[in-house]
């Protein structure tokens, strides 16, 4: 789980390594091993961190397609991973879950987002606004990240010795002033972040904005900039919710970070063989992830949940899952990850 799950080592080539070394377990064997591992414990754990992920003010969310062998449809077809976790801003007592869905439509995160109330920071993507405009208790938040990126693509296709006179280039430079700004405010408390944001990253927003509406007459349409100045248009109630609330970060790049491990596994194992692994790959991923955030060790982690989850299987209350969060002060010293001054 560790190998394939953390360092991206498709089962068939740890099948290959063990053979090096005499022992031959199979890759079908190693995945009825994980699938169960994730079903009977692990799920219990992912189930309770779900419930506390609700009581969080801000998340952010994230998909990415996968391919499943067998679910049934042609092949190709795409599925997707879905990721939720608690907002930047929160350092401590991080969670990261992931969720595997055969589409991409809105009823996923609008059953996963449920009992959910606060702001969700997302990447613009349209099924995230439906459901805000069906609830009163959900507000979204957009991505500048994914702004400034339009304009970085607008820059990297013109001839160098014109990028910089550019209007995409001017773009970039008036987002990063904003970045910059902000970068200035990350260690201060929510409530005095939103208040100095009033006062020096709102002026740099709102120009930014009255930019963009001057400027995108004079810019060819369907152009790499003209994209990216509607982009920002068709967003600018979303990139500016984060002015009103210290607790939201202005972009989602944290939500891209926990899903880039899955990206990465994919590219070496290609695709899931089969639904039932797809659904126990987004538990492990979770854990792992989870555990990542929270400094911990994830092969110590899922060594010590493995050992004991199984003697509480039988226990109607589940309050034993406590001591079993990753920001628990009764986890074994060996799954904490060492400080630096500790590895010196």
């Amino acid at each position: 789980m560790n190998a394939k799950y953390v360092n991206a080592v498709p089962l068939y080539r740890q099948e290959q390594e063990f053979e090096r070394c005499g022992l031959h377990i199979s890759r079908q064997n190693m995945a009825n091993w994980t699938i169960q591992c994730a079903d009977r414990y692990l799920a219990v754990l992912y189930d309770y961190l779900h419930a506390k992920l609700y009581g969080y003010h801000v998340l952010q969310a994230d998909e990415t397609p996968v391919l499943v062998n067998k679910d049934g449809r042609p092949a190709g077809s795409k599925s997707y991973m879905w990721v939720y976790r608690t907002g930047r801003m929160y350092t401590e007592c991080q969670i990261v879950l992931y969720e595997y869905q055969r589409t991409r439509n809105a009823s996923h995160p609008r059953e996963f987002l449920k009992d959910f109330s606060g702001v969700c920071v997302t990447d613009g993507y349209q099924v995230y606004h439906t459901l805000e405009e069906e609830r009163e208790d959900l507000k979204i938040a957009g991505c500048w990240s994914h702004a400034r990126r339009r304009f970085d693509e607008a820059v990297k296709a013109l001839p160098k010795q014109k990028q910089k006179d550019s209007r995409a280039y001017l773009a970039l430079t008036m987002i990063q002033a904003i970045y910059r700004e902000e970068k200035l405010l990350k260690d201060l408390p929510a409530e005095e972040r939103m208040i100095r944001r009033q006062l020096s990253v709102r002026p740099l927003v709102e120009a930014y904005f009255v930019w963009v509406r001057e400027t995108l007459p004079k810019v060819p349409q369907k152009s790499k900039t003209w994209e990216g100045f509607n982009y920002s248009l068709n967003q600018e109630k979303y990139l500016k919710v984060f002015l009103d609330d210290g607790e939201v970060p202005m972009d989602n790049n944290a939500a891209e970070q926990s899903i880039r491990g899955f990206c990465i596994g994919k590219k070496n194992w290609v695709m899931i063989d089969t639904i039932a692994g797809a659904k126990s790959s987004a538990i492990i991923y979770s854990i792992a992830e989870t555990a990542k955030a929270n400094n911990l060790k994830p092969y110590d982690y899922f060594e010590y949940l493995l050992t004991e989850i199984p003697k509480h299987l039988d226990d109607t209350d589940r309050s034993f899952l406590d001591n079993l969060l990753p920001w628990s002060p009764g986890l074994p010293v060996n799954c904490r990850k060492p400080g630096k001054d500790e590895v010196k």
